[in-house]
């Protein structure tokens, strides 16, 4: 059985992600770290649109929750496979440089970065065996452009299309795809606190975005047919920053 795994998938851009998956054909695992009651709508709509699934709980920012809990379920579970992963999880916690506290760095950049060193080297393991498999990075405009009061949450994803150049080129010729999609404003509980007709001026297309849009766009990337693009980061943002 085929699977997709969408980490950070009980919300937002997470949620329609699995969504994508699901209408794709694949059985979806949903990972999540607190809000089960929101991961198990998630699925409860990916079987009422007739798809399949299963929730797996785990911290990606540790290491030592990952392991135990998605290694022993590839262990126990042969008969399904992993083909796409979608690193998908992240968290903000913004203020200027000067009064940002340890655990505020920490904890982003652990979330993001290390989420994405952790989760993805137990899953491409098999994806090597099968020669086949799609990696897709949730980063952010933050990561190409960079914003004041996001220096966790830039270099978090700045570091992240980094790694995903160079996966990419590590992995290629065992027919695995690594790229990124960076969305700018969605319209997720991230945004929530944003006026939008404050920001409508800087964008081209005048509005936020939809958590559908960017899953289409992963939904593209995660498909057989774009198995000639690898190492790009396409940005989701209306026009506002390329």
């Amino acid at each position: 059985m085929k699977c997709a795994l969408v980490t950070g998938g009980s919300r937002g851009i997470g949620r329609a992600i699995c969504y994508k998956m699901a209408q794709m054909g694949y059985y979806v695992l949903v990972n999540y770290m607190t809000n089960e009651n929101e991961a198990n709508k998630t699925l409860a709509q990916i079987r009422q649109n007739g798809g399949d699934g299963e929730l797996l709980k785990f911290d990606v920012a540790n290491k030592d929750d990952i392991n135990p809990i998605l290694g022993n379920w590839i262990e126990t579970n042969s008969e399904k496979y992993i083909e796409i992963l979608v690193n998908n999880a992240g968290v903000k916690d913004d203020v200027l440089m000067m009064w940002m506290k340890d655990e505020q760095w920490d904890n982003v950049i652990k979330t993001s970065l290390d989420g994405f060193f952790y989760v993805t080297r137990l899953v491409l393991n098999s994806m090597l065996l099968k020669r086949y498999g799609r990696i897709v990075n949730v980063v952010s405009l933050s990561g190409l452009k960079g914003l004041p009061g996001q220096i966790n949450y830039s270099a978090a994803k700045a570091g992240v299309i980094g790694a995903t150049k160079a996966l990419a080129q590590e992995v290629g010729r065992q027919g695995i795809t690594v790229n990124a999609v960076a969305p700018g404003f969605i319209k997720t509980d991230m945004t929530e606190g944003l006026n939008e007709a404050d920001f409508k001026s800087m964008i081209p297309v005048k509005r936020f975005g939809t958590p559908e849009e960017v899953a289409h766009a992963v939904g593209f990337l995660a498909s057989a047919e774009a198995a000639y693009i690898t190492g790009q980061v396409l940005s989701i943002n209306g026009g506002l920053y390329s």
